[in-house]
């Protein structure tokens, strides 16, 4: 599945129920649609918005692959309902690293404040929190891999280009888009390992698959 998708379709799906019916969409061309549909198009923009960086994402991590990382988009762990925006493979073929993507806004800096990361003024420590757990939900369906928590930030500078973030249990790597290649590639200290790499790779997509539920 490519990046972007679900979240693509569910703003898609957001202003189409809000426009069902003959009659909504009679207001609507009317210019009188009202709070309903203003309320779902707000939601819709978010989600659009968040598309828009994971398609940067993928953009960004495409050479990669050509480094022998394998690289994944839009997936669902078997039994969970969360999205997964990115899963990577080592080209080593001993670690996963769990993406999530994130577009904040260009005008607020996101830094580690008291422990937590903040984006200005905002707490957004929670999404932090977030895709660690989605890390460790992948580490346990994956016995005996190193599974990785990551975010990357669209938009917003992030302080010093990266910093590890404390979570219960460990830390998360938060970093701007400048490091977000850099970082990939110095964490890999192992020599590729072509058949080590296609057999974590089996195991990966034995337990993630495309995320389709846009409900």
């Amino acid at each position: 599945m490519s990046a972007g998708n679900s979240a693509a379709a569910r703003a898609a799906a957001l202003r189409a129920n809000a426009r069902r019916g003959l009659w909504r969409r009679l207001l609507v061309f009317l210019g009188l649609g009202g709070a309903r549909v203003r309320r779902a198009d707000a939601a819709a923009a978010r989600w659009a918005h968040g598309a828009a960086g994971e398609e940067a994402t993928a953009r960004l991590l495409a050479p990669l692959e050509s480094a022998g990382w394998h690289v994944r988009h839009d997936l669902r762990l078997s039994g969970r309902r969360f999205n997964i925006d990115t899963v990577l493979v080592s080209p080593c073929g001993t670690a996963v690293v769990v993406l999530d993507t994130k577009n904040w806004h260009r005008g607020r800096p996101t830094a580690l404040v008291g422990g937590r990361v903040c984006c200005g003024a905002e707490d957004r420590h929670d999404q932090v929190v977030k895709v660690a757990g989605y890390a460790q939900a992948v580490g346990k369906a994956l016995p005996g891999v190193l599974v990785l928590p990551l975010l990357v930030v669209h938009g917003s500078p992030v302080a010093g280009g990266g910093f590890e973030a404390p979570v219960p249990g460990g830390a998360v790597w938060v970093l701007g888009t400048d490091l977000l290649v850099p970082r990939l590639v110095g964490a890999v200290r192992a020599a590729p390992d072509r058949r080590a790499a296609a057999a974590l790779v089996s195991r990966v997509d034995g337990v993630l698959s495309p995320y389709l539920n846009c409900s």
